[in-house]
């Protein structure tokens, strides 16, 4: 008994650690735009669903999204986000509400790798801030956020591109069903968590 329960002692220090290596990528760099829909009533859910628009991320998925918006700014974009770290709860009632793992990742099965702090949702403006067009919005459920759908403008096939193959030059990888989506690669190495955001700072 002593030993099982040491062992659950470490484990649940380990995963309190991880968690709280959680960085605000406010706090690293000032040239992102944010557009953090959960923290508005103008989601797919219609609910503010977070207490403050923060981008939280694991350490090393951070100082990856900082290289990634250097290169986009070098191209004279910089990235806008959507959504970083989402706690689990949350990920719960989006699949209450929408329980379809195409667009919606089941958090009774792996969740998503948004709650393990290595995901962003995303998309480019200038640098001075101007929209830029990729096809659809944000949390679009519809073919036309797909990334093989190539149904579209040769600007906006022109703009997907930059973002995909940028994202993709850092270490992120996309999936076929949101344009805006982009996991790190090593996500399977993080935990999966339920912590608020930390709105009170």
């Amino acid at each position: 008994m002593n030993k099982i329960f040491l062992v659950l002692i470490f484990l649940l220090g380990s995963k309190s650690f991880s968690q709280s290596k959680l960085v605000d990528i406010s706090e690293l760099s000032s040239e992102f735009d944010y557009e953090i829909r959960y923290a508005t009533s103008n989601n797919f859910i219609g609910e503010i669903l977070y207490d403050c628009a923060s981008c939280l991320l694991q350490q090393e998925v951070a100082e990856a999204l900082l290289k990634a918006n250097q290169y986009f700014c070098e191209l004279g974009y910089r990235i806008k986000l959507y959504d970083c770290y989402r706690p689990l709860d949350v990920q719960k009632k989006m699949w209450a509400k929408v329980p379809r793992a195409t667009y919606v990742a089941n958090p009774y099965g792996k969740g998503s790798v948004h709650n393990k702090g290595a995901a962003v949702d995303i998309t480019l403006v200038t640098l001075e801030g101007c929209y830029v067009e990729m096809g659809s919005d944000y949390d679009h459920f519809g073919r036309e956020a797909h990334i093989d759908n190539l149904n579209f403008s040769e600007e906006i096939l022109a703009n997907r591109k930059i973002l995909i193959d940028g994202m993709r030059k850092f270490g992120f990888n996309t999936i076929r069903t949101e344009w805006w989506h982009f996991s790190f690669r090593k996500n399977m190495s993080y935990p999966t968590m339920n912590q608020p955001l930390p709105c009170d700072r």
